[in-house]
């Protein structure tokens, strides 16, 4: 019931993003990066040595970056405002199975006892959205793991201060940072790092660390 409840959030301009930052995007290790870049109202860029390679475009500062942030905002309080059937979660979620729905976190939310699993059992277009008042983090090595046809265009983390990915961590969906994102060495994300006021930072350690997930194509009547 949840699932059929909750509609995906809407963000605009920022799904062709990867990474969205106020302050400063900065990215070591080479590597690669699919999906656009935007800084705003800050401008710098620092693509590290060797430069990371971005299969899109990179916008410091400037009228798209600027609608990316202001789209961002929107998103940011559309996962924040949900408020149907919400699940309470708190503290260390790895381990666990979880299905389709909107789950709510007084404080912090971390991934580190154990992989998590979302489930989507068998609907491509389940939504899953994460409302986190404090920090998301994950541990070395953690992964979200996708199944039953979960897509991770769908996965929404809302945090209401910074998130941390973890050295060679997995990570699926919608980073929604109020502040802050890091992703530590050789970390992977399918999905967005769109951080509203503060930095981004991403150490590929050489290989893919983020890539935009294509929306599943939703039916018509």
């Amino acid at each position: 019931n949840a699932d059929a409840q909750q509609a995906p959030v809407n963000l605009r301009s920022d799904s062709a993003f990867a990474l969205v930052a106020g302050t400063t995007v900065t990215v070591t290790g080479g590597g690669t990066i699919t999906g656009n870049i935007g800084i705003f109202p800050g401008t710098a860029y620092v693509p590290g040595n060797p430069a990371v390679t971005v299969n899109g475009t990179v916008y410091p500062g400037g009228t798209v970056a600027a609608q990316a942030e202001a789209d961002l905002t929107t998103a940011y309080n559309d996962a924040a405002g949900r408020t149907v059937a919400p699940i309470t979660k708190s503290g260390n979620i790895g381990g666990q199975t979880l299905v389709p729905g909107l789950y709510k976190s007084t404080s912090s939310l971390a991934i580190s006892s154990g992989d998590l699993t979302l489930d989507a059992q068998g609907n491509p277009n389940a939504v899953w959205i994460f409302q986190i008042a404090s920090t998301l983090t994950t541990t070395s090595g953690r992964q979200v793991i996708l199944a039953g046809g979960a897509n991770p265009a769908n996965i929404f983390w809302q945090v209401g201060s910074s998130a941390t990915i973890g050295t060679t961590s997995v990570f699926q969906g919608n980073i929604l940072a109020a502040v802050s994102i890091s992703m530590l060495t050789g970390s992977t994300l399918a999905g967005r790092a769109l951080a509203i006021g503060g930095a981004v930072t991403v150490d590929t350690g050489g290989g893919t660390s983020a890539t935009v997930p294509v929306a599943p194509t939703r039916p018509t009547v």
